[in-house]
C-alpha cells in the first residue's frame, strides 16, 4: 500500500493577548479536516512558548513550543496583542527567535493583521512590500522604515513573505493562501461553506471614504453577484447601468468607488478567474473554457490569462495538475507559486 502524503504543516505562532478574531480566521481555515476539498488537508500546530491565553482571557491549547515552528512549511502570527502594538511593548524576544528561525529554515512567513510588527522585528519585512491595518500603519512606518508599508491593498504577496491588513482581510489572505496551494476550485468552496467572498484580490482597497449606502437594494452586492452568474453572457456598461437604475456615468463612478476599478476591468478580471476554475476542475477544451468563461475565443482567453497570471491556459492546466500528483511533498503547491491566485482586478 503506497503511503499516504504528508500534510502541509501550518504553525500558528501564539503569545498572551492576541486577538481573537485572527486567531479564530487562522484556526477555521487550517485546522479541521476536510477530505471531501484535500486529503490531506493542512495539519495546523498551535505553538506557544508558555501556555497561552487570548484576549478576553480564553485559554489557548498549545500543541508545541515556539521552537517548533521552524519545522513547519507555513508559520502564521495572528493580530499582536495592543500593548505591543500602541503602548510600544516589545515584540517577546523568543517569538522573534522563532520566526527568524522558520525563515532560516525556508518557511513560508505569513502575518495577518498587526503580525506584521513581529515579522518587521525579525527582520523579515526590510526591503519589502507589507500589508498591515490602515490604523497602524504609519506606526510602522516609523518603528520600521526599511519596510514599504502598503496600506492601501487587502495583502501583499511576495513569495515566501505574505502579510495583510486588518480583520477581514486577514481572511482574504488565508484563502489566498489555500488558493495558491491548493487551487481555485478548492479554494471558492472552502470560502463558499464560510459564507465569505470567494476571492477578493490583495490590489483591492482596504477601505472606500464613501457613505454606506442607506438600503441594500442601493448597494452593487446583488448587481455583481447577478454578473457572477452571467460572465457567459454578452455584459455592457450600459446594460449594468440600466439594470442598476443609474446612469452609465453614475454606474461607472460608483462601481470604481465601490470596487477600486472600473466596470469593464472588474469584468474581465472576473471572466479569467471563471476560466482558471474551469482549467483547474474540468477537462474542457480550451474554446469550451473561453466560451463559458465569456472570454469568447481560444485567442481572447490566451491573451487575457497570459497577461494575468503569466502562464497560457494549457499550461496552466498541466502544471496545476502535476503539483495535484505530487502533493505527496510536504511543500504544498511549489509548481504554481506565485502563478494561483494572482489576479489583480484593477489591471
Amino acid at each position: 500500500m503506497a503511503a499516504r502524503p504528508l500534510a502541509h504543516t501550518v504553525a500558528l505562532a501564539v503569545i498572551d493577548d492576541m486577538p481573537l478574531f485572527e486567531l479564530g480566521i487562522a484556526c477555521e481555515v487550517f485546522g479541521p479536516p476536510r477530505p471531501d476539498l484535500a486529503d490531506p488537508w493542512y495539519d495546523l500546530r498551535i505553538c506557544a512558548a508558555t501556555p497561552a491565553r487570548s484576549e478576553f482571557g480564553f485559554q489557548v491549547r498549545t500543541v508545541a513550543g515556539l521552537d517548533a515552528v521552524a519545522e513547519a512549511a507555513t508559520v502564521i502570527v495572528p493580530a499582536l496583542p495592543y500593548a505591543c502594538v500602541m503602548d510600544g511593548r516589545p515584540v517577546p524576544a523568543e517569538l522573534v527567535e522563532a520566526l527568524s528561525a522558520a525563515a532560516r529554515a525556508g518557511a513560508r512567513m505569513v502575518s495577518l493583521c498587526t503580525g506584521a510588527f513581529a515579522l518587521a522585528a525579525a527582520g523579515l519585512l526590510d526591503g519589502r512590500r507589507a500589508a498591515t491595518h490602515w490604523m497602524y500603519a504609519d506606526l510602522l512606518r516609523r518603528r520600521h522604515p526599511r519596510v514599504q508599508v502598503d496600506d492601501s491593498v487587502l495583502y501583499v504577496d511576495e513569495g515566501d513573505v505574505l502579510t495583510s491588513a486588518g480583520r477581514t482581510a486577514g481572511l482574504d489572505l488565508c484563502l489566498h493562501v489555500v488558493r495558491t496551494d491548493l487551487g481555485a476550485h478548492v479554494a471558492n468552496q472552502l470560502a463558499r461553506r464560510m459564507v465569505a467572498p470567494a476571492h477578493r484580490p490583495g490590489g483591492q482597497a482596504q477601505y472606500v471614504e464613501v457613505a454606506v449606502p442607506k438600503t441594500d437594494g442601493d448597494a452593487l452586492g446583488p448587481l455583481l453577484d447577478w454578473i457572477t452568474e452571467r460572465l457567459d453572457r454578452p455584459l455592457t456598461v450600459a446594460a449594468l447601468a440600466r439594470r442598476a437604475g443609474m446612469s452609465p456615468r453614475t454606474f461607472a463612478r460608483r462601481f470604481l468607488a465601490a470596487t477600486g476599478t472600473t466596470p469593464l476591468r472588474w469584468l474581465l478580471a472576473r471572466r479569467v478567474i471563471r476560466a482558471r476554475d474551469l482549467l483547474e476542475a474540468t477537462d474542457l477544451p480550451i474554446d469550451q473554457v473561453a466560451e463559458r468563461s465569456g472570454l469568447g475565443s481560444p485567442a481572447n482567453l490566451r491573451r487575457h490569462f497570459a497577461e494575468r497570471l503569466g502562464v497560457a491556459p494549457g499550461d496552466y492546466r498541466r502544471a496545476f495538475r502535476a503539483r495535484t500528483r505530487a502533493a505527496s511533498a510536504d511543500r504544498i503547491g511549489d509548481p504554481l507559486r506565485g502563478i494561483s491566485g494572482h489576479l489583480d482586478e484593477s489591471r
